[in-house]
């Protein structure tokens, strides 16, 4: 079994291409919790929200990947909800740190233009960049394998899907 996680800054395409591969790959995709407790909740998080995103979001996995297939795509991983938490409190709970990591990581960088959709936070160019800076920082920290997402979207795609299918060997 190979996880997969898609991981970076916000509005860089990963939901939509967690979608669409995972439609044509036919296999699991672990949705993004912090995008559903943000549309039922609001957006005025605390830090107590990101541990408990944190864990909804591992026990999605976990449950995902409790009967073995042989691909899980994950929009998000508690490694990013740490990012999070950074960004908005200036602290990463140890506990963040401590899930379980995907065995592939796709870093999809800030190089395509951010949409407000009303969940999204870190807009500005400079925000932007810290956050990706950020995300990639905890993966490097993490020792986790990671390969960048970059270019057009046809670029990202096609990256992606070469990214995973190498991980399917």
């Amino acid at each position: 079994m190979i996880r997969v996680c898609f991981h970076g800054a916000e509005s860089t395409g990963k939901t939509s291409l967690a979608q669409v591969l995972a439609e044509e790959w036919n296999c699991t995709l672990v949705p993004e919790y912090g995008r559903i407790h943000a549309e039922t909740k609001g957006t005025d998080f605390t830090l107590e929200d990101l541990k408990d995103i944190a864990r909804e979001q591992d026990r999605l996995m976990q449950a995902a990947c409790e009967s073995a297939p042989p691909l899980v795509l994950l929009d998000t991983d508690p490694l990013m909800t740490a990012a999070w938490a950074q960004m908005l409190f200036g602290k990463i709970p140890p506990e963040l740190l401590a899930y379980d990591k995907a065995d592939l990581y796709l870093l999809f960088a800030p190089d395509v233009p951010w949409e407000f959709d009303g969940t999204r936070f870190f807009g500005l160019p400079e925000a932007r960049a810290d956050f990706a800076a950020l995300a990639e920082d905890l993966l490097v920290r993490s020792g986790v394998r990671f390969q960048v997402i970059e270019g057009t979207w046809d670029e990202r795609e096609a990256e992606a899907r070469a990214a995973i299918a190498g991980a399917l060997g």
